[in-house]
């Protein structure tokens, strides 16, 4: 009967250090996500302004394209006169 109570005490000690050892590394894994999360997070934000300025590049460019093909023939205009 003895050897029954000290193998039940035994048990439940063990279980009760498993149950705290669980928690003490489902805490450990939840920091480890949110600090991943939080610099996954930064990442993006910093990739949608890249994107963001990228793309407001892409829209300036064929009106800086226009304006320097009106300025080239406005040179040959200018070049054409002083020549003439």
């Amino acid at each position: 009967m003895e050897s029954i109570i000290v193998a039940l005490i035994t048990g439940g000690l063990s279980l009760i250090g498993v149950v705290f050892s669980n928690m003490s590394s489902n805490k450990k894994m939840e920091t480890t996500l949110k600090i991943q999360q939080a610099v996954t997070d930064t990442k993006i934000e910093n990739l949608t302004t890249e994107v963001r300025e990228h793309n407001n590049f892409a829209k300036r460019m064929p009106v800086v394209e226009e304006k320097i093909k009106v300025i080239n023939h406005r040179i040959d205009d200018l070049e054409k006169k002083i020549n003439d």
